[in-house]
């Protein structure tokens, strides 16, 4: 299933670049990482929309995974621009 495969690369990557802002040199290099987590967040909620809509997956199960995915992508957001807000 590339959608499931697919999921699971971005779901991953949103961890990745999380760790690497944590190591960042700079606010500067934080930013970069933490936008490239967010990018990542909404690519992953696209595939779940995905899956949902092709009945990959219950709508029961998939469900709390669509708000979940929402609430990763308000928190990334509001960390970016509060972030680049500081800068």
């Amino acid at each position: 299933m590339v959608a499931v495969n697919q999921l699971v690369r971005s779901g991953t990557g949103i961890g990745s670049n999380l760790e690497e802002a944590k190591g960042a040199q700079s606010r500067r290099d934080f930013i970069a990482k933490a936008r490239t987590a967010l990018k990542e967040a909404r690519e992953s909620h696209y595939w779940l929309r995905i899956i949902a809509e092709c009945e990959l997956v219950s709508r029961r199960r998939i469900e709390p995974l669509l708000k979940e995915a929402n609430e990763i992508v308000a928190v990334l957001t509001a960390i970016v621009i509060k972030t680049a807000t500081n800068s």
